[in-house]
């Protein structure tokens, strides 16, 4: 998104031999346990079950108090329902301060620069994650996740949906973050109107063309297609949807120089634009949630957006569509398969004191373990079991096509792209980019002069 709730939005987060405050026994003064001073570690048989740990993690840091800086969605909600039983399992005090996403990086970087230390345990977008490796604003988190007397067996990191473990979650190879909830993209589709007119649902981009050219118009108020494309980032971000499946980019995520005139870029910002053009009038206007409103009002045939906007298509009391939904993961390119990737993460802030705890917490609360209950209170799958649940597959048919689509975004990662570029300036230059694909969109450029154009801020913001 830029993403969905996480604007496409996104998100990701996620024992203990445990450092602390005392050696030995169990203090109920928080400020006691403001020291990462080390303690026994915990051995296997005593953090077996998640009963076992939490008295583990009782004895050494009960009475810790953690403050944590998360956005408002889906999955803060779910892990807010769960903290009741996280605090009585380890005695651990847990103080929540949530705010609008626009706020919550500002907030997290004023505290990491004014060196103040506010925070334990942040909730970080994947796009963040360059930059808060590079400045060192998150704990590295490798080390945590390889030692079975801090991780146990239990939390199942490989479990974990690969392209979010490897795809979101990671800086420079190393890991700063555990995904707390995560999206791609696919396509939902109106099966009535494809079943009526005798078309099947896309494969290959060329075919998504066709389907959105054959059904604009074919009907009285019926669009072809609906996206994100509001000039900005939206706009940047809905190419990024089928980008790389042309095999263009941004940046060359090697050398970092700009490659906005790459004729495989080029590609891709002319089948966006002719796509677009079977879309509603006002598509230059359209975030997440506009894109999501023209399809579920049964104004366009099809939609390519997150993943994590399933449910709502599904809700029979928010969509008119909901009974008539088919999904299908992004067609594949002339570059071959490939899907968004973005999400949230759970990291421990650099500046804690209480980094055991932290982790503690993280442990819990993004185990294999505890996953069925997340996704129960609404939080947003990031594991490989969740998805493959049958009984929480029934309630949500599009399960099956998000695992397939977060494996086609694999596919990326195993080639070393990051479907996020990884450069701490993405923002601006999500900004520039999209600012130029509006400018093609309206007609005020040609595709080949909006990139030329991008080419050369992106090369300004980059120094490459």
């Amino acid at each position: 998104m830029k993403r969905s709730w996480l604007k496409m939005a996104v998100i990701p987060l996620l024992a203990v031999s445990v450092l602390g405050c005392s050696v030995g026994g169990k203090t109920s003064n928080s400020s006691a346990n403001e020291e990462n001073k080390t303690v026994a570690p915990a051995n296997a048989a005593a953090t077996a079950t998640i009963q076992d740990w939490g008295k583990w993690v009782k004895d050494h840091y009960g009475g810790t108090e953690l403050n944590l800086a998360f956005a408002s969605h889906p999955s803060t909600d779910a892990f807010q329902k769960m903290t009741a039983d996280f605090e009585t399992l380890t005695g651990i005090k847990v103080k929540w301060e949530v705010m609008e996403e626009s706020y919550l990086k500002n907030k997290q970087l004023l505290d990491f620069t004014g060196r103040t230390g506010t925070y334990d345990v942040l909730m970080v977008d994947g796009f963040w994650m360059s930059e808060y490796g590079a400045k060192k604003v998150v704990e590295p988190l490798d080390s945590y996740i390889q030692d079975k007397s801090k991780t146990p067996e239990w939390f199942d990191y490989e479990d974990i949906v690969p392209a979010y473990r490897n795809g979101i979650s990671k800086y420079d190879g190393d890991v700063y973050g555990i995904p707390t909830a995560g999206e791609t993209r696919f396509i939902a589709y109106r099966k009535d109107l494809f079943e009526k007119y005798g078309k099947q649902p896309p494969k290959t981009m060329d075919e998504f063309l066709e389907l959105a050219r054959f059904f604009n118009g074919k009907e009285d108020g019926l669009y072809g297609v609906s996206m994100r494309a509001q000039r900005g980032i939206h706009a940047a971000s809905g190419l990024m949807s089928i980008m790389y499946n042309f095999g263009g980019g941004f940046i060359d995520q090697k050398t970092g120089a700009a490659t906005m005139t790459d004729p495989k870029t080029i590609q891709a910002m002319q089948f966006y634009v002719d796509l677009l053009k079977n879309a509603p009038e006002d598509v230059t206007s359209y975030t997440h949630e506009e894109a999501l409103s023209a399809f579920t009002s049964g104004k366009t045939a099809m939609w390519l957006d997150a993943t994590a906007l399933a449910s709502r298509i599904l809700d029979p009391a928010n969509s008119q569509v909901a009974d008539k939904v088919g999904f299908v993961p992004t067609p594949e390119g002339p570059a071959g398969r490939a899907s968004a990737l973005a999400g949230w993460n759970m990291s421990i802030s650099s500046l804690s004191k209480k980094k055991e705890a932290a982790w503690a917490f993280i442990v819990y609360m993004n185990s294999k373990e505890q996953a069925r209950k997340y996704v129960e209170n609404g939080g947003i799958p990031v594991r490989t079991s969740t998805y493959q649940d049958s009984e929480l597959a029934a309630k949500d048919i599009s399960y099956p096509v998000q695992l397939q689509a977060l494996d086609d975004a694999n596919v990326l990662v195993e080639k070393g792209i990051s479907w996020i570029p990884p450069t701490p300036k993405l923002g601006q230059i999500l900004d520039r980019v999209g600012f130029y694909v509006s400018s093609a969109m309206s007609g005020v450029l040609s595709v080949q002069d909006a990139a030329a154009k991008a080419q050369a801020e992106v090369q300004e913001i980059t120094g490459e």
